[in-house]
């Protein structure tokens, strides 16, 4: 047993080798690379998303495919350092669930910059204090995040990527007991995620919203007989005990980032492309609407409307999201592009970009 165990030490030792090797020879191509670019534009999201999906494609196992990519994806981003250490954008303080989207989507190698407010993480990217920033979109749960959704119509930044994030809310606190808490922190998405359980559990406790899960969980750290909801993160960094874990309503909470930057991203094979317009109020508008895209053979995969606030001429006027299959430069999409912003009086696109691998 012991003779068999140590020769399998020395096979994963020899096996460890050549990975530093290959992991090295890697790094010194990505370089020469970076001379040849002149070390400029280090980030290209649809070469990222294709090497993720190769990877993906042809991994033999045991690593389940989300292991493999997660692996890569701190392959790419120390040797994308090597040519440029990018600044990210995201709503802070450090250890939220944004946070760990942008970890997630660029590595650890990225620069995180925490913003207090979403405005502020739009302007930060908006005037070149970051290359890129990260934002919630929508959540599985509870729907659109509305003020990013408004913040989309009038910037001038493009949606380069996505991220789909995993969202655990646990119950973080200091206090020994439930029946020692009388008030919950959380962001106002994570309180509704969150309902069921805190009205089974904490029936009594003051409900409060703040800017982010981390936010909740410093503020709690800080107050006696509080409690947050927030992810592990902010668990290790503001020190507090997770009481319960997965108190979400639904156990595949799931939230949808966009990465944003100064263009699109270029075709990738598989993208995706975000658009923004408003219809007339009158009978047959949204059916309307939607016959470009019928036209040109253009599967849609969200809609939603949200009452506009930057093109408001009129009461009850509204703004449909729209996300559509396909990049802006395929032949398709372009054609139902054009027949929309003839169509429309107000028609934005937001951006292609690939679409999110696990």
């Amino acid at each position: 047993m012991s003779d068999d165990l140590e020769k399998l030490r020395r096979e994963i030792d020899a096996l460890d080798d050549r990975l530093l090797e290959i992991l090295s020879e890697r790094a010194r191509v990505v370089h020469r690379v970076g001379e040849l670019k002149g070390f400029k534009a280090a980030y290209r999201p649809e070469r990222e998303a294709g090497i993720l999906r190769r990877m993906t494609e042809r991994n033999p196992g045991p690593l389940p495919a989300e292991r493999v990519t997660g692996l890569f994806r701190e392959v790419i981003s120390a040797c994308r350092s090597l040519e440029e250490r990018i600044r990210v954008a995201y709503l802070g303080p450090e250890g939220t669930f944004t946070e760990q989207a942008a970890i997630k989507h660029f590595g650890s190698s990225a620069d995180g910059v925490p913003f207090a407010s979403v405005e502020e993480v739009f302007r930060a990217c908006e005037s070149g204090n970051a290359e890129f920033a990260v934002a919630a979109l929508e959540n599985s749960t509870e729907g659109q995040v509305g003020r990013n959704h408004d913040l989309l119509l009038h910037t001038p930044l493009r949606i380069c990527g996505e991220v789909e994030l995993r969202v655990q809310q646990n119950l973080l606190t200091r206090e020994a007991s439930l029946e020692s808490i009388g008030k919950v922190y959380g962001h106002a998405q994570s309180l509704a995620q969150c309902n069921e359980w805190l009205a089974r559990n904490l029936p009594l406790a003051e409900r409060v919203p703040v800017a982010s899960n981390a936010e909740a969980a410093r503020r709690a750290a800080g107050e006696q007989g509080a409690a947050a909801l927030a992810g592990d993160t902010a668990a290790r960094k503001y020190d507090l005990r997770i009481h319960a874990r997965a108190v979400a309503d639904d156990p595949n909470n799931t939230t949808r980032f966009v990465v944003l930057g100064p263009n699109d991203a270029a075709p990738s094979g598989r993208d995706r492309t975000s658009l923004a317009l408003s219809v007339e109020n009158k009978p047959g508008a949204v059916h309307a609407l939607l016959t470009p895209l019928a036209l040109n053979n253009v599967s849609m995969t969200r809609i939603e409307s949200r009452p506009s606030r930057a093109t408001r001429t009129s009461l009850w006027e509204y703004v449909f999201f729209i996300d559509v299959e396909g990049h802006r430069g395929d032949p398709k999409v372009a054609a139902a592009l054009k027949e929309l912003s003839e169509m429309a009086p107000f028609f934005k696109v937001l951006g292609s970009y690939p679409v999110a691998v696990p």
